[in-house]
């Protein structure tokens, strides 16, 4: 009987992903290792740890597309099933939660490299467009982030008088607005910028620096600003 029939109890120790865990660290465990101990079980067929591994094969070994997917395109997956789909995706949220609580809690927005480390946890694993207004104070630093709006795949509707609500809730100087691209694509529409427009005059209006407009993907982000699509 090969190795993929075999259950996990009667491996060697050091070769079973809890026991390895605990003897070598996390760190010394691959991605399929980890998953493994959070699917926990396989099926008659399979291991836990072979069921990872076809997960990973299904998403070209990919964390951040497993990120992207529900629970009901996992539990499509033969070994997964809803329950483990939700441990699953619990272990991947508490993950970005970590990354974002990494950060310093008084950092200064001064560049948009900061900004976009700052948000783009809330962002890059969305397999659908969501619009994000962060609120900053005098010092730029961020106060409070909140979603505004969810769309399609390659659209967001943005109402401008949701956003300076929030602003003149929370009393915030500053305005730093962000959306994904689900596609990748690091380039603004036209309808982008035609609403990037609307917030800098509406800040203006109401004497609240708006900082930048930053689009996030799994690779990478753009600025607005950097791009000179802002006029002050």
């Amino acid at each position: 009987m090969g190795e993929s029939r075999t259950p996990i109890k009667l491996w060697a120790k050091d070769e079973r992903p809890r026991e390895k865990f605990i003897m070598k660290g996390p760190q010394a465990l691959s991605d399929a290792e980890l998953l493994a101990i959070l699917l926990n079980t396989g099926t008659a067929e399979k291991s836990a740890l072979d069921v990872a591994r076809d997960l990973l094969k299904k998403y070209h070994n990919s964390i951040a597309e497993l990120s992207r997917l529900t629970v009901d395109d996992l539990s499509q997956i033969k070994g997964v099933g809803p329950k483990k789909a939700v441990t699953l995706l619990a272990a991947l949220e508490l993950g970005r939660r970590r990354q974002r609580d990494s950060l310093p809690s008084k950092l200064r927005i001064s560049s948009s490299q900061l900004a976009y480390e700052a948000l783009r946890s809330y962002l890059e694993d969305h397999d659908r467009e969501h619009f994000l207004v962060a609120l900053t104070n005098n010092q730029n630093q961020i106060k409070h982030v909140e979603y505004v709006a969810m769309g399609g795949l390659t659209q967001v509707v943005v109402d401008p008088k949701v956003v300076f609500r929030l602003a003149l809730m929370h009393k915030a100087t500053g305005i730093l607005v962000a959306h994904n691209h689900p596609s990748g694509q690091l380039q603004a529409s036209e309808q982008d910028i035609l609403l990037t427009k609307k917030l800098v005059a509406g800040a203006k209006s109401l004497e609240i620096r708006f900082l930048d407009h930053l689009i996030i993907t799994a690779n990478g982000y753009l600025s607005f600003r950097e791009e000179n699509l802002i006029e002050d």
